[in-house]
């Protein structure tokens, strides 16, 4: 009975995770970095930012947010302010040691768990997020619809994310692509980090209409 409807959410959920991003920046750039354990775990903790998304979509919560000046400016700042911070870092990349092999890329260590908190707090605090999954629930997906299934949608948007950006992180954390970055050494690095400052720049000049 909802199978059109969950087919129109999937689409437009794949049009717009396939778009190219901060959740796509931050996981390219954990992967080529810190290689594929550290950027699946970004992926995942992107997909589970979604559930935020989802949660105060279901409570309401994103309606007060995309109605509220005050409220949409504070989540953008800080989310853009998140976005410089990691882009900042990431242009003062120092080059690597000329000492170090050449067969491995040169990163620090990196934990599951700052991987992951790194791609949660990315998707987890884009106001962009928050009025697409508001514009989801509110239009696409009808009011009427039972919680339990608005919910299960749920489920799936975020399960999908997680796997696509897990295979965002299996390809850029390949031997051969993290080797050919590598040979860029500190200027990837930077570039990323232009690349998230740019975004962070354009977050905080996003308006809510």
């Amino acid at each position: 009975m909802y199978w059109a409807e969950f087919l129109t959410v999937a689409l437009i959920h794949l049009l717009a995770v396939a778009s190219p991003g901060p959740d796509f920046a931050i996981v390219v750039r954990e992967s080529v970095a810190h290689g594929r354990r550290a950027g699946t775990w970004t992926a995942i903790g992107v997909g589970t930012g979604i559930f935020v998304h989802v949660a105060y979509s279901l409570l309401g919560i994103g309606l007060i947010v995309s109605q509220s000046i005050v409220a949409f400016n504070a989540l953008k700042w800080l989310a853009a302010a998140y976005l410089l911070y990691i882009g900042i870092k990431a242009l003062r990349a120092k080059p690597a040691d000329p000492m170090a092999t050449e067969a491995e890329p040169t990163a620090a260590e990196r934990s599951p768990r700052g991987a992951f908190v790194t791609g949660f707090i990315t998707n987890g605090l884009n106001p962009k997020a928050t009025l697409f999954f508001l514009s989801l629930f509110t239009v696409v997906i009808n009011p009427h619809t039972p919680l339990a299934i608005q919910a299960g949608y749920g489920l799936y948007l975020a399960c999908a994310t997680a796997i696509w950006f897990c295979l965002v992180a299996l390809l850029f954390s390949q031997q051969r692509v993290r080797s050919g970055f590598a040979r860029m050494g500190h200027w990837f690095d930077r570039l990323m980090g232009a690349v998230l400052v740019g975004l962070g720049v354009k977050l905080a000049f996003t308006s809510m209409k």
